[in-house]
């Protein structure tokens, strides 16, 4: 009895001496931060790399050794496990964000029974978004919601972010849309809207084209993909997650 609690004395010490290190190293990644790069680190944390620590700016990832001296920039893949951990820590933080956005901010457009629900970051004016607009009937047989948030590619202040909030501020935001992308004209309109807070969501999340597509768990597609096709790919990353 007496041997068991020197044991988890010691277990106890060591645990502590590992947060302790663990402290002290984030705390030299973050002074050594300071001096390359403005602004705070959204995340720290040990990375699957023994000795090195992943680093996230939003969704911008880099690994730095626990001296705070060498820096990774790039993917790193588990490849027993087959698995990108870049890219799963940088879905995380699409998910946390996109979750973060009541859908009541969203103009959403879905079958009775969705099998997938999708954030789409969309431009009226991208020739591939009003092509997978024009395919809403065929998402929706294929049990795809489609949940739209602007992200005029122009910026802020020009003619296609002027379309994006005369769109939100009509009457019937969702025809308005369906209109817009059809090339009609949208009654000009103010109101308080999402278009710009949205808009620099997509830049948060890594938005550089659009449509910029989001799965549920976080994963971005990048452009537009036929309905079949799309349909498949879901498929496909629904089977992944569920596999043990």
């Amino acid at each position: 009895m007496r041997n068991r609690i020197i044991l988890m004395w010691a277990l106890a010490a060591l645990a502590g001496s590992v947060l302790a290190g663990e402290a002290e190293d984030i705390a030299n990644i973050k002074q050594r931060l300071h001096q390359l790069v403005p602004g705070e680190p959204s995340s720290i944390r040990p990375a699957a790399i023994p000795g090195f620590y992943e680093v996230m700016y939003g969704t911008e990832l880099l690994y730095l050794s626990s001296d705070a001296r060498y820096g990774i920039q790039g993917e790193l893949v588990d490849l027993e496990m087959g698995v990108n951990l870049a890219e799963a820590a940088r879905s995380n933080v699409r998910k946390s964000l996109i979750e973060a956005v009541d859908e009541s901010q969203m103009l959403v457009y879905s079958p009775s029974d969705p099998r997938h629900t999708l954030t789409v970051f969309t431009d009226i004016d991208c020739g591939y978004c009003r092509k997978m607009h024009s395919e809403m009937g065929e998402l929706h047989d294929h049990g795809i919601a489609i949940r739209y948030l602007m992200f005029p590619r122009s910026g802020v202040d020009t003619v296609s972010y002027d379309k994006a909030v005369n769109v939100w501020c009509s009457e019937d935001p969702l025809t308005s849309l369906t209109r817009a992308k059809a090339g009609e004209e949208v009654l000009s309109a103010d109101c308080e809207n999402p278009v710009e807070s949205q808009y620099q969501l997509g830049k948060q999340v890594g938005v550089t084209g659009t449509p910029a597509i989001i799965t549920e768990e976080g994963r971005m597609l990048r452009g537009y993909q036929p309905p079949k096709e799309l349909a498949a790919t879901l498929d496909s990353l629904s089977e992944r997650n569920a596999a043990p």
